[in-house]
């Protein structure tokens, strides 16, 4: 099944335009699935009758059959599924731009973008810059919210204040209220007593 999939790709050809290296790399592709779909099948029958040995000694013949229709539905199995993910990871498209990547990369003589050639340098300095004016945004942003907060509290401090000034100026002024009304009742007495 695997095997004849290879030959139609090759006759079917590749469309016009199409870079060489992209058919090799999906036959390197074709070719390596076909090399694991080989590999279920080598040795499994001797295999698969010594796990069934009963079933073998009566029925050898049965067995095999068992056995081939066994393989045979696993690597069909194994060839949808890596034919599904293909599509699925639209493969072609993937490979093109690989294609061109690698077209890009011959004609630049300047420095790769690993030009160090250790993973952990190139990405920390690629992303350390900007890691950097993120953290001095960050920085700002949280100082004026600071500015923001302390100017907040000071206001709530001096509405405190004013709210206790006022408690105060209640307090006297109903104090005050209490003697005025005090002083009355007393005149009112001192009148009732004169009349």
């Amino acid at each position: 099944m695997a095997a004849a999939a290879a030959p139609k790709e090759e006759e079917s050809g590749a469309p016009s335009g199409t870079p060489q290296d992209k058919m090799a790399r999906e036959q390197i592709l074709d070719h390596t699935i076909n090399q694991f779909l080989q590999a279920l099948d080598a040795g499994g029958c001797h295999l698969f009758s010594k796990c069934y040995s009963c079933l073998y000694k009566a029925h050898p013949e049965f067995t095999k059959c068992i056995y081939n229709q066994f393989i045979s539905h696993l690597q069909n199995s194994v060839q949808e599924e890596v034919q599904a993910l293909k599509e699925e990871g639209n493969l072609p498209v993937l490979l093109n731009s690989l294609d061109k990547l690698e077209k890009e990369a011959k004609d630049k003589e300047g420095p790769a973008w690993r030009p160090t050639g250790i993973p952990e340098e190139d990405v920390r300095g690629a992303i350390l810059p900007y890691l950097l004016k993120q953290r001095k945004f960050l920085q700002k942003s949280l100082q004026e919210k600071q500015e923001g907060n302390s100017q907040l509290a000071a206001t709530v401090l001096a509405g405190r204040q004013r709210i206790a000034e006022l408690q105060e100026q209640i307090r006297r002024q109903k104090e005050e209220w209490q003697g005025t009304a005090i002083d009355g009742r007393k005149m009112m007495e001192n009148f009732d007593d004169v009349s």
